[in-house]
C-alpha cells in the first residue's frame, strides 16, 4: 500500500499567500498529469514529486550521479505516451545547490532503465544549456550545446523520429534544435526530471506552466476535426498560467465581462457563460443565431453584446447582430456580407468590424442602429481584428499591406494609419488594456500565410506598450484560430483569459 503523508504549505504567488493541501509522493503514486515517479538508477537519497492546487505546480527533488556517459542516476516524473506530443515547462533551481552541474528540464526515455535511449532538454545549474541524446541502449549520450544561458521556458516536442528542444528566457522567442532520425521505439515515458550531479545531496527545481500538447495530425481537415482544447487564464507580468477548464472539442474566443465574473466564449456555434467562481458553464440565449463565430464582443459597459452570426437570411454568410449581454433576440446590423465584427466603441455608439466587398477585406464602421456603414481601411490585401483603445483615440487593427501581418494604428475616422509592429512574424488580434497602457496580440510563425490564422501552431502571445517600446513573450502555446480573436483582457488589467489546443 502506497503510503501518503498530508503537509500544509504556503505558496507565494503573484504576491498573495495561497494555502494548499499537497500530498507527499512515493514512487508509484500518480501526481497531476503524469503517471508515476521514479528514481531512475537507484541514486543512494531517494527524490519525491508534490503538485500543488490552485498554482497548478510540481517541485521535484532528487539525487543521482549524472544524466551521461552509457548510464543514467536521477529523480524523474513520467507519463506513459506514444504518437507524437510537445513537452512544455518553466523551470526554476531552488536555492543555491551544491554542484554547478545539477540539471533539470524535460525528458523523453524508452524505459526507467538507467541504460536507456533518451532524448533531454537539459539545463544545468550554471546556466549550460544542451540537447542531449542517446541513440541505443547503453549507448553513450552525445550532445548540442546551445549559446542560450540559463533559459527557464522549455519545450521539447517529438515528431515521428525527429525531436525538437525550444528554449528561451521568459519574454524571449525561442532558440530551436532539432534531432533526427532518433527512433526511441513505440511506447514511450516522458515528463520532468531532476539530477543534482552528486549522491551526497539532493536538489530541488520548481516546474510551472507544464503542459503536455497532442498536435494535430498533418492530416487533419480544420474546421471539421477538431483535437481539443483548454481554457486558460494568465497573469500578463509574471506569466503564469492557470487551466480552468478543458473540452475534447473546441473552445474558441473567451470575453472577460466588466464584473470580473464571467468568461463568455463561443464552441460549435453557440455562447456560453462560463462562471469563473464555480467554473461552470451555460449556454448564453442567442435564439435564432446558433452559427456564431468567433467574433462576440461586449460594450465597454458590458451590457450589450455584438456578435457575427452565419444565417439563412445571410446566404450563409456572416452578418454582425447586437442583443442583451443577458441574451435574447439578435438585431441585424450590416445588411452588407460577410462581415466580421471585432469592436465597439468606447461610447457604445458603433461598431468596427472587417467587411469583404469587391473582393477585398478592409475595415468598417456602422451605427448600433444599423444604416450606412462607413469605410475605414481601403488598401490591397487584408486588414482585420479592429479595436477602439479604452480612451476612443485611437484603433488598432492588423494589415498584410506590408507582406507580413503587422499591427497598425489610425484614427476613429481611419486616418493617420501608422504600422507599430515591425518583424519576422505574423502578429494579429491587438487587445489594448483597460488602463489604456499595453497591448496584447497574437504571433504565428512566419511559415504561415500572413492572411492566415489557422488552427494548432506554435504560436506567442506577446505584450507591447501602446506608446511603443520593447516587445515581450508572455505565453509559449500550441493554439491560433480562437486562442485570442477578441477583447480578453480582466478589468483590472493584470489577466488574460485565451484558449490553448491539443492538452492532455
Amino acid at each position: 500500500m502506497i503510503s501518503q503523508k498530508m503537509i500544509k504549505v504556503c505558496v507565494m504567488l503573484f504576491g498573495t499567500v495561497l494555502f494548499s493541501n499537497v500530498q507527499a509522493q512515493v514512487p508509484g503514486a500518480k501526481i497531476g498529469s503524469f503517471d508515476q515517479f521514479t528514481n531512475v538508477g537507484g541514486p543512494k537519497i531517494a527524490g519525491a514529486a508534490s503538485y500543488y492546487e490552485p498554482s497548478q505546480i510540481y517541485l521535484l527533488s532528487g539525487a543521482g550521479a549524472n544524466i551521461w556517459f552509457g548510464q543514467d542516476s536521477f529523480a524523474l516524473l513520467s507519463k506513459k505516451m506514444n504518437g507524437d506530443f510537445i513537452l512544455q515547462t518553466q523551470v526554476k533551481f531552488i536555492g543555491d545547490g551544491h554542484e554547478p552541474h545539477r540539471k533539470a528540464g524535460l525528458m523523453i526515455r524508452s524505459s526507467t532503465a538507467s541504460n536507456s535511449p533518451v532524448v533531454v532538454c537539459t539545463v544545468h545549474g550554471d546556466g549550460l544549456t544542451a540537447f542531449q541524446y542517446r541513440n541505443a541502449v547503453g549507448g553513450i549520450m552525445k550532445e548540442i550545446k546551445l549559446t542560450i544561458k540559463a533559459p527557464d521556458v522549455l519545450q521539447l516536442e517529438k515528431k515521428g523520429n525527429t525531436y525538437t528542444m525550444s528554449v528561451a528566457r521568459f519574454g524571449e522567442t525561442y532558440q530551436v534544435e532539432k534531432l533526427d532520425s532518433i527512433d526511441l521505439g513505440v511506447n514511450l515515458i516522458a515528463g520532468l526530471y531532476v539530477c543534482a550531479h552528486t549522491n551526497e545531496f539532493s536538489e530541488k527545481a520548481e516546474f510551472s506552466n507544464t503542459r503536455i500538447f497532442n498536435p494535430a495530425p498533418d492530416s487533419l481537415i480544420q474546421y471539421k476535426t477538431y483535437i481539443g482544447s483548454a481554457l486558460e487564464i494568465i497573469d500578463v507580468v509574471s506569466g503564469h498560467r492557470e487551466v480552468i477548464a478543458s473540452n475534447p472539442g473546441s473552445f474558441q474566443a473567451p470575453n472577460w465581462t466588466p464584473d470580473g465574473k464571467t468568461l463568455i466564449y463561443n464552441e460549435t456555434g453557440k455562447l456560453y457563460n462560463f462562471d469563473l467562481a464555480t467554473r461552470m458553464a451555460t449556454v448564453l440565449n442567442t435564439d435564432f443565431a446558433n452559427k456564431n463565430n468567433n467574433d462576440h464582443v461586449l460594450t465597454f459597459d458590458g451590457k450589450q453584446m455584438g456578435i457575427s452570426s452565419e444565417q439563412p437570411e445571410t446566404e450563409g454568410q456572416s452578418a454582425v447582430y447586437t442583443l442583451p449581454v443577458t441574451g435574447g433576440v439578435p438585431k441585424k446590423i450590416t445588411d452588407k456580407t460577410p462581415s466580421y465584427l471585432h469592436g465597439w466603441s468606447p461610447d457604445n455608439q458603433y461598431l468596427i468590424y472587417t467587411g469583404e466587398r469587391n473582393g477585398e477585406l478592409d475595415i468598417y464602421k456602422i451605427s448600433k442602429d444599423g444604416g450606412n456603414e462607413i469605410q475605414l481601411t481601403n488598401t490591397k490585401g487584408l486588414d482585420d481584428g479592429s479595436e477602439f483603445s479604452p480612451d476612443g483615440k485611437y484603433i488598432y487593427f492588423n494589415s498584410t499591406r506590408t507582406g507580413k501581418m503587422q499591427i497598425w494604428r489610425m484614427d476613429p475616422d481611419g486616418k493617420n494609419q501608422i504600422q507599430l509592429t515591425f518583424d519576422e512574424m505574423n502578429n494579429w488580434f491587438p487587445h489594448i488594456s483597460p488602463d489604456n497602457k499595453w497591448m496584447v496580440f497574437i504571433s504565428f510563425p512566419k511559415e504561415v500565410p500572413a492572411d492566415k490564422h489557422p488552427f494548432y501552431q506554435r504560436v506567442y502571445l506577446r505584450m507591447m506598450p501602446v506608446a511603443g517600446g520593447e516587445v515581450k513573450v508572455i505565453a509559449y502555446l500550441y493554439g491560433g484560430q480562437g486562442t485570442i480573436n477578441v477583447p480578453s483582457w480582466s478589468p483590472d488589467g493584470k489577466k488574460i483569459a485565451f484558449v490553448s489546443n491539443g492538452i492532455f
